[in-house]
């Protein structure tokens, strides 16, 4: 694999969440950096509604793929959800929770990069 090949499960999670309009979205390159995952994919929903829509339309499209989370986290309050698949977590927030726990910040020795584009679809 390339250096920034990105996993086609994660291409189709960045891939869902932008089909329910998810902003903001960052991919984050963990290698080197975190031994418990591969990838961060943040994205930001604009109610708690909205962060809801984007962790199920993720859910349901790796789920057709045959994927699984491992651990889902914050679903019932959608202010930040995590959908833990092991080789990549996303991590879905509502405006406030996103600036607060500001990720991007504790993880900036991570490599940001490019979104991927699901070409399935």
């Amino acid at each position: 694999m390339a250096k920034h090949s990105v996993p086609k499960q994660l291409q189709r999670a960045a891939a869902a969440a932008l089909d329910k309009k998810a902003a903001e979205m960052v991919l984050l390159d963990l290698d080197g950096v975190a031994s418990f995952t591969g990838y961060f994919l943040l994205c930001t929903g604009q109610s708690n509604r909205q962060v809801k829509a984007i962790a199920d339309a993720v859910e349901e499209k790796l789920g057709r793929a045959g994927l699984t989370p491992a651990h889902v986290e914050g679903y019932e309050q959608a202010e930040w959800v995590l959908v833990d698949y092991l080789d990549f977590v996303v991590h879905i927030f509502n405006p406030r929770a996103r600036s607060f726990y500001d990720l991007e910040r504790l993880w900036r020795r991570a490599t940001p990069l490019p979104l991927p584009h699901d070409e399935q679809q």
